[in-house]
């Protein structure tokens, strides 16, 4: 009966200091410091990133070796992404954020491996922002799969992030590959 009573209690207590924190939330907005997140922004549209089809994998084979499974150095994967946004007089920043995984093939090695990771901002047809990546992983181990994660802070969004901006990522070998 006690343990009942107590978490009553504590429900309500809580209850009431969160209620007691949004009261004061609006009014102190202008007040934040440094590092610390307004409620407008958390309130406001940030695009999730998208992959097109076919940039969410790559293969890497030995020269002259393409599409024979024997001769697979890597396989790369994006598996997720996510966002982060903030306002900066008059435009947005978008920070784009990739993660995925490494797995060897039958001539894997370790070492260093460079991923060509593209990020693209666009509102409708329009190129805001375009940055190849040439992002280093280290491969310790061949038997397994090494995770990797890329961040890029500084996709600037000019007028303002709304609804019409949309945000793209993925493996980019470059034209003739």
């Amino acid at each position: 009966m006690s343990v009942k009573l107590g978490a009553t209690a504590f429900a309500i207590l809580a209850t009431a200091a969160l209620a007691g924190c949004q009261q004061g939330a609006s009014s102190s907005e202008a007040t934040l410091e440094a590092g610390q997140v307004r409620e407008s922004e958390l309130r406001a549209y940030c695009p999730r990133p998208a992959l097109r089809d076919g940039t969410a994998y790559l293969q890497q084979y030995e020269r002259g070796g393409q599409d024979d499974p024997n001769r697979l150095i890597f396989q790369a994967v994006i598996s997720d992404t996510t966002r982060t946004c903030t306002t900066n007089e008059g435009s947005g920043v978008v920070n784009v954020v990739a993660a995925g995984r490494i797995v060897p093939g039958p001539k894997g090695r370790t070492g260093a491996v460079t991923l060509p990771i593209r990020v693209v901002a666009m509102r409708g047809e329009q190129v805001l922002y375009s940055q190849l990546i040439r992002h280093q992983v280290n491969v310790a181990d061949t038997s397994g799969a090494t995770q990797f994660f890329l961040s890029d802070p500084n996709v600037v969004i000019p007028g303002g992030i709304d609804r019409s901006v949309q945000i793209v990522i993925g493996f980019d070998e470059g034209p003739g590959r």
